[in-house]
This record gives C-alpha cells, structure tokens and sequence, in this order.
C-alpha cells in the first residue's frame, strides 16, 4: 500500500483508491470527494498499440517553433517600437524614435492589448515576428506578448511532450525498478530512489540555490532532519518553495531501507551515493534529469512527474463530480477539483490550473465529453508484446490523443 498525505489534504492510494479533502466553494464548507479510477475503467491494465510508443516530433527549440508557425524568430535586444505617455493614453515611436501613425501598424499593436502598467515596452516592428511584445509589470517582472501562432505551435509542443511522457512512464519504471534492486548505494540505486520518490509523494525536484539562499528544499536538497522513518513510512517535513511547510508520508519497505542507509552516510545532505573510492557524494538535480533522459531516450525531467499526475488527477476528479445542469456549475466543479489538485502539489490553485493540469481536460469537461473520451474501451489499445499503463492513465492519454487529432484537422 502507498499512501501520501500532502498540506491539508489527504491522499490515500489504495486499490487506486484516491481521497482527497477540499474546500466546496459554494457550501463553503468541507466536501469529501472520493476518486476511483475503477468506476469508470476496466481494472485490466491498459496496453498501448505499438505505433502508439513511436516518438512524436515536439518541437522544443524556440526558432524551430517559430520555423514551423512560418514567423520569423525575434529578440528584444533588436531595435524595436517603444511608447510614451500621452495625455490619457500612450504613443507609439519606431525605432528611430520618430511616431507612428500607420493605421494598420497601429491597430495590431492596440489588439495586442499591452497592459498600461507595464514599463519598458518593446513591441516588434514586425507583424511576422514570433515575440510580439515585452515589458515590466508593476512588480517588475518581465512579461511577454506572443504571436497567436506561435502560441498554436507551442500547445501542441506541450500536448505531444505530456503524452511521449505518458508513453514512457512504463519504460522509466521498469529501469527505476531495476535500479532500486542493485546493491549499496551506488550512483544509479540513489538516484532511482529519488525518482520512485517524485511519483509516489509529488515533491518537487529541489535546486541548490533556493536551498542556500532561501533555505528551500525539495528531495535532492533534502538534509538527513527532513525525513523520520518509522518501519515501512517516511515522513518528510520540510520548508518548500516560497516558505511553504510540508508533511509528506510515503509508504514503502525497500525506499525505507535505502533512505535509512542514505542518512547514515557522513554529512547532513541525505541523498548522498558512494563513489568508487566508497566516499559519500552529492547528487543535485541535474544528476536526476539526466538520468531520466538517458533511461527513456526523451528529453524529460522531474517536473513532468508533477504535471502528469496533476492532469490525471485532475481528469478523475472531474470525472466523478455530480451531473450539472448549467455551466455556472460546472465552472464551481472545476475550481474545486483544482483547488484539490493544487493542494496535492503543493501550489496555488491558479500556478496548479496553469502548469500542471493539462488544458484539455478542463476542456472537455466544460464541453460534457470528458467522461465519454475516459471511457474509450481498450480493446483497441491491447498489444500483448507492450508495456502497461495504470488504466486511469491509459484514458487520459487516450483523451490528450483525441484532441491533438481534433487540433489537426
């Protein structure tokens, strides 16, 4: 049995048993929303087909992007339309400082609806150009403007990395698997450790920087007083990113024995290996990313932990809410099954809805086919030479692939 409980909400794995505790908006009041796969799936794990395992084209680099949304790649360090206070309003001046009084020029750039509060704003002088428009908000962070098909090329890059990550959860596992079985603590055996702990607790990777400067942790930055263990459980309780406190169990017999060994290696950082010399060394969060992209061949990282179990979380969650019979409704459903989500990950439920729960779920709940798409029989996806998928995972992948063939036609 594996079980996490995480902030104010408790999460239990059981018989893929998910129950998790939220605030219900409207009745302002604590709901209980219990989440079982199993209503709606087969209980036969799902296999995928084999040209389903083949590697989609995600367009990663930014100039390939803007290539492929047939814009010109731009930076705003070129020469560029800035603006200045008018009256009520702003002027726009090219980048020989003269003013703008094209019509057309002017009208793109008003449709670009650039805050009144942002300053420094560099607007493109090309329509075709990828970056459109930047600038500082209020609290002067920089903000960017992009063009709509740019933006097109990008979700689609998004859609295809979450479900190449999807398809290469059963490959990752198995090597993690493999990994947790060597003996000592060897490199490859830490790290595995750490990877099987981003999947069962949704703890963030951790970055030395926030640890030494802002005394944040995550599992690689971890010290050995973050973590007490107590036969087959670990609870880590710890300072997170933006000063947020945790409470995280995690139930496992063999992560429980490698951890305890971890902490009885000399120093205080507690996810430390032994070289061939059998002296302790670190390993930070480059080590994992790395090692996740050698095992699977893709270029992943720890954070697609987070926003895949974000999105089938999500997916189940809204799944097994009440019928509603008006769109006010289900908008409140779906705030509640996010702020449920975000308090699982340990984020806001705007950051959560943003990053870490795929668009499209939302999408089809809002539309009423989300629970027609997570009911796709599998029959059609069983090839018995393949690796499997849980069964809830399996329908969200099936969902994902639904709407990228929507997108395409």
């Amino acid at each position: 049995m594996e079980w996490l409980r995480c902030r104010r909400v408790l999460l239990t794995l059981r018989r893929r048993s998910l129950l998790c505790r939220t605030q219900s908006l409207p009745l302002n009041r604590e709901l209980f929303v219990e989440i079982r796969p199993e209503r709606f799936l087969k209980t036969k794990p799902w296999k995928l087909r084999k040209e389903e395992l083949k590697k989609e084209i995600t367009i990663e680099d930014p100039k390939q992007s803007a290539a492929a949304a047939g814009l010109r790649y731009v930076s705003d360090d070129s020469p560029g339309i800035t603006r200045k206070s008018r009256g009520a309003g702003f002027r726009y001046y090219d980048a020989e400082d003269k003013p703008l009084t094209n019509t057309a020029e002017l009208k793109r750039i008003r449709a670009l609806a650039i805050p009144p509060a942002w300053k420094e704003v560099w607007i493109c002088p090309r329509p075709n150009g990828h970056l459109q428009a930047t600038g500082l908000d209020s609290k002067g962070r920089k903000q960017y403007r992009y063009h709509a098909n740019w933006r097109k090329v990008r979700d689609a890059a998004k859609y295809e990395h979450v479900m190449s990550f999807a398809r290469a959860l059963p490959k990752i596992r198995a090597r993690v698997d493999n990994d947790l079985q060597l003996p000592g603590l060897c490199r490859e055996k830490v790290i595995a450790t750490i990877v099987k702990l981003l999947e069962l607790s949704l703890i963030r990777i951790g970055n030395d920087e926030y640890a030494r400067e802002n005394q944040s942790f995550g599992l690689t930055t971890m010290r050995n007083r973050h973590v007490e263990i107590a036969g087959s459980t670990l609870m880590f309780e710890f300072r997170g990113k933006s000063g947020k406190q945790h409470k995280i169990a995690v139930s496992d017999r063999r992560l429980a024995k490698i951890v305890r060994k971890c902490q009885e290696l000399p120093g205080q950082r507690l996810f430390e290996y032994q070289d061939s010399d059998g002296k302790p060394a670190i390993i930070c969060s480059d080590d994992v990313n790395d090692y996740l992209q050698a095992i699977s061949g893709e270029p992943f990282s720890a954070k697609d932990f987070r926003t895949w179990a974000g999105t089938v979380l999500a997916a189940i969650a809204l799944n097994q809410m009440e019928e509603v019979d008006s769109k006010a409704a289900a908008k409140r459903n779906v705030v509640t099954a996010v702020a449920a989500v975000s308090r699982m990950l340990g984020n806001t439920a705007a950051i959560c809805r943003k990053c870490y729960i795929h668009p499209a779920v939302i999408m089809k709940y809002m539309n009423g086919s989300l629970a027609r798409a997570l009911r796709v029989k599998a029959d059609s996806e069983i090839s018995e030479h393949l690796h499997d998928l849980k069964p809830e995972e399996a329908a969200v992948l099936a969902l994902l692939r639904e709407e990228l063939d929507r997108r395409a036609d």
